[in-house]
């Protein structure tokens, strides 16, 4: 194959209605002639291929699709083509609320009337009149699908679901205008319009919000585009400004960028200087200087300055480009736990007719004298009480009680695939600023030579004037009135002058008080180096003899950032810290809060890329992060988690987004994620059990015994109690309790889940903490706090560096040779002492 010729374009997939659906879309795809590879992300109803285009046409593959039952959206510009995938999504979305709004509707009345009004005369018939418009109508996309699989030999959910609802209905239809038939054999006619009527709207309902879950998907990918302007000023031969769409923008041109402006493309500046919002790309809160020779890039945004710079990267060359293409790649999609169902589903459907078509035959031949009327009336009972109700809801209910668990807790979960992925991480990759950390710069030390020669005033007016990033920082720290600054100058890299009350003073870097010749005592220097060890930045205040002040800025870590990460590193998980920023940052950082293995000075590629390569060496990966650099790793990994402070194109890319700045949300996602996916698994397995020992009763296996042969009537209940057991095993969620700090660190407003999980009455604990010898590795720490948290009224967290035991005793103290009897006994060869 000619490398030359191969080509690699995206397009939108219209038709799919599962997980199935899309691997088949994706396996015709790959057999197509010249198609090197094919991808197909359900979640974004897109298909990515790359094709020889020597050999294989975007008409070719479609034709293919279309062959298959699907359809391919295809036009000469990709962003066209996403436009029309688009139109296509929304017209679908408003066709299944329609759909599923009226069959709603109509399913509520056709119940009503089932359950308490059968008796009233006609009441059959209106059945059928509400039911008619439901399954034919509204439910008709259904019966289409069935249709598409059965031509290619395959079955799905929505052969399951027009099997059962088509077969309900059709039976009903005969018993309603034919009753004699059973009644001249001794059956009465039931009718079971309203079982395939709630079917169809529950199912509709399902694909309802399926559909606008799909729809969120491609969001970030429209805001990360919206960061690059539409149009800019472009200087032209002649000089003058002039202004032009971004799609003209040419390598070379020189483009004019005024205050407050966005960036359009890559480029080198020219002319002029200011700061930058870089924050898009390295995460950090300031602003980085830009002045000739300088690289800009696109989406960034101007600050106070203006300038002019030289485009050297457009279009799809940007590193914004470069960003928005990692997104799309990285949001493949993934096995969610409703293809679970998918799977049984194309065995158990032919399998549930087999045996209806297998009980008809005992019957006819076991049964010569009615043997017909009772094998029909049994095989339609086997198809009733088959119906997927209960499989259908299994999933649904479980996960829209975990997610609305998480809310409660101040997690929003996006979807069925997060919450089941959750449980299975044992790597956590944090950004460091607005995660670790409150992602804002603050004055954490303001240190004065001489406390009786305070200039506030001075220092705030002075800072008031200036340009710099980090003089808001200082302004909002004093809190003073402004006073009139005389002779004010902005000197370029070192910091600023000006005249207050006719006495000159200066604030900035230690090498502008150096070119002046200030003098600064020992106590400031010696702080100054103390702060610079804490990778603090120090802006120095001086008049025009001696230094006055300092201030210390910084990024400031949570208050609850250190407690978090050591919780998780007890579960086993392995954190690390990713920065933009330097290695001393890094470095100072990752120590306060207990983090051994970090990367400082990454980019946005260099990120996704540690998240892939440590998902290549077998780890289930989780990313948190708040900004926009942030975006491409949290697509990449294997599980998202947004801090609700950040920007909403991470929250966007991200599955889980946590709304208060508290990382022991974390754990709390974990452990709901345990929790619901232990739901769902229960959910399945009694509603095959349910089948399981229903269908060979409905099919007539106790009738040789006792003579007992199941009503179609009694099968439609049995139906309705699967799935009412079901929905309650789901809403069990609701009452499950979460450690003290889910609950401690809510905020006020939470009023809901202090209700639903009240604090527990304090008790009055003794905390004692050993040391523990012979720990090698994080397998034996677990395995010695899990033998002594076996003790009855022992709470224990145990520690690998340093080799601790830290036990809090609810009751009595236990002694040391009772602890080191437990741990001979249970754990291995540890020993444990007092410390």
């Amino acid at each position: 194959m000619n490398a030359s010729k191969t080509v690699r374009q995206t397009f939108p997939v219209l038709e799919m209605s599962c997980a199935a659906c899309a691997a088949r879309v994706e396996k015709t795809l790959n057999r197509q002639p010249g198609v090197c590879s094919a991808s197909v992300n359900y979640a974004a109803a897109t298909a990515t291929v790359e094709y020889d285009s020597g050999t294989c046409s975007p008409e070719a593959l479609r034709t293919a699709i279309q062959n298959a039952g699907y359809d391919l959206v295809i036009t000469a510009q990709e962003e066209k083509a996403s436009q029309e995938g688009d139109e296509a999504h929304n017209r679908r979305f408003r066709q299944l609320k329609f759909r599923a709004t009226w069959a709603i509707v109509l399913a509520v009345p056709i119940s009503v009337i089932s359950m308490f009004f059968m008796d009233l005369p006609g009441a059959g018939y209106l059945l059928w009149i509400l039911s008619t418009p439901v399954v034919f109508w509204l439910g008709r996309d259904f019966f289409i699908s069935a249709w598409k699989q059965f031509r290619h030999r395959s079955a799905n959910m929505d052969t399951l679901v027009a099997n059962s609802t088509g077969i309900a209905y059709l039976f009903s239809l005969f018993n309603l205008f034919f009753p004699e038939f059973w009644l001249s054999r001794g059956i009465h006619p039931h009718v079971y319009f309203e079982a395939s009527s709630v079917i169809i709207a529950f199912i509709l309902l399902g694909r309802l919000l399926e559909e606008r879950a799909k729809g969120n998907t491609s969001t970030a990918i429209k805001k990360l585009m919206g960061l690059q302007p539409q149009t800019v000023t472009r200087i032209n031969t002649s000089g003058e400004p002039e202004e032009i769409a971004i799609g003209q923008v040419c390598t070379g041109d020189i483009i004019q960028v005024r205050p407050g402006e966005k960036i359009a493309v890559d480029g080198v500046v020219t002319e002029g200087s200011s700061y930058v919002d870089e924050s898009m790309l390295n995460g950090e809160p300031v602003p980085v200087r830009k002045q000739t020779a300088s690289k800009v890039y696109a989406g960034t945004i101007n600050q106070k300055g203006s300038f002019r710079f030289q485009a050297e990267k457009v279009g799809s060359d940007t590193m914004l480009a470069h960003i928005i293409r990692m997104v799309q790649d990285a949001q493949g999609s993934k096995a969610p736990v409703q293809k679970l169902v998918d799977r049984i589903a194309s065995v158990f459907v032919p399998a549930i007719m087999l045996i209806a078509f297998i009980t008809f035959l005992a019957w006819l031949l076991l049964a010569p004298s009615n043997g017909f009327t009772q094998g029909l009336l049994a095989a339609v009972t086997v198809l009733i009480i088959a119906c997927p109700c209960a499989l259908g809801l299994a999933t649904p209910t479980a996960i829209m009680v975990g997610i609305g668990k998480g809310a409660e807790l101040g997690i929003l979960i996006k979807d069925a695939e997060s919450l089941e992925t959750a449980r299975k991480v044992d790597t956590i990759v944090l950004d460091k600023t607005g995660t670790l950390t409150e992602g804002r710069p603050v004055v954490t030390d303001l240190i004065w030579d001489n406390e009786q020669e305070k200039c506030e005033a001075a220092f705030f007016s002075l800072e008031s004037l200036s340009e710099h990033p980090l003089a808001e920082a200082v302004c909002k720290h004093l809190h003073e009135k402004a006073l009139p600054v005389e002779q004010f100058e902005s000197v370029t890299g070192k910091g600023i002058r000006g005249q207050i009350n006719g006495k000159r003073y200066q604030a900035g870097n230690l090498r502008l008080l150096q070119e002046e010749g200030i003098t600064i005592s020992d106590a400031l220097q010696n702080k100054a180096r103390q702060l610079a060890a804490e990778s603090k930045t120090v802006i120095w205040f001086a008049d025009t003899e001696k230094a006055l002040a300092l201030a210390a800025i910084t990024d400031r870590i949570k208050p609850s950032s250190p407690a978090a990460i050591r919780e998780l590193q007890q579960k086993g998980i392995e954190v690390y810290m990713l920065t933009g920023d330097n290695e001393a940052t890094a470095k100072a950082i990752s120590g306060q809060v207990g983090i051994t293995s970090f990367r400082s000075e990454m980019l946005p590629q260099q990120k996704a890329a540690f998240i892939k390569e440590l998902q290549q060496q077998g780890h289930c990966v989780a990313m948190v992060g708040d900004g926009i650099n942030d975006s491409a790793a949290l697509a990449q990994a294997d599980l998202s988690i947004a801090m609700g402070q950040g920007s909403d194109i991470a929250m966007d890319v991200a599955k889980m987004t946590i709304i208060s700045s508290d990382l022991h949300k974390i754990t709390d996602a974990i452990h709901l994620s345990v929790l619901t996916v232990r739901t769902i698994r229960q959910n399945l397995f009694w509603a095959f059990i349910y089948n399981l020992a229903s269908v060979p009763v409905a099919a007539g296996i106790l009738y040789p015994i006792n003579g007992f042969l199941l009503n179609p009537m009694l099968a439609g209940a049995a139906m309705a109690m699967s799935s009412v057991s079901v929905v309650t095993n789901s809403l069990r969620l609701r009452n499950k309790r979460f450690h003290a700090s889910a609950i401690s660190s809510l905020p006020e407003t939470s009023s809901p889940v202090q209700e639903i999980m009240p604090e527990p009455e304090k008790k009055t604990t003794l905390c004692k903490t050993y040391k523990i010898e012979g720990m090698m590795c994080d397998h034996c720490r677990r395995r010695v706090e899990k033998v002594l948290n076996s003790l009855e009224g022992v709470t224990a967290t145990v520690t690998l560096n340093p080799p601790t035991a830290t036990l809090e005793y609810a009751e009595n103290e236990k002694t040391l040779e009772e602890l080191q009897n437990i741990l001979s006994e249970k754990a291995g060869d540890y020993t444990i002492s007092e410390i």
